[in-house]
């Protein structure tokens, strides 16, 4: 199971990759494309070339938890292409999950109270 926390750290490779790959696949493209480690508890998504499917590796402490999702008739909005990674916040990933446009979430500015009280 994937808990999507204020803590998780969610990366999105940049580059489409071939669906083909499993766990141990992505665990090695992790490392070696992303330059991270993929026993770290973090989520990495990965999305197809037609950009219609993504997959999820998690290391949930006890395994490596791959889920793969297809949309039906539309599209997931993904990054820019080119080489990389990019960082997502859990807001961003739960709409890139449901099919929206990631990008137009924002966080909102927390403004520090002035007093207690």
């Amino acid at each position: 199971m994937i808990a999507v926390g204020a803590d998780l750290k969610i990366y999105v490779a940049t580059r489409p990759i071939d669906f083909r790959c499993g766990h141990d696949g992505l665990a090695a493209k992790v490392q070696e494309m992303l330059r991270l480690d993929p026993f770290s508890g973090a989520a990495f998504v990965f999305r197809s070339k037609r950009a219609d499917r993504i997959k999820i590796l998690v290391w949930d402490r006890t395994g490596l938890v791959l889920v793969h999702k297809r949309l039906e008739g539309c599209k997931f909005v993904r990054p820019t292409i080119a080489d990389g990674v990019m960082r997502m916040s859990p807001a961003m990933f739960a709409a890139l999950f449901e099919g929206l446009d990631w990008r137009l979430v924002r966080p909102e500015e927390a403004r520090r109270p002035q007093v207690a009280g």
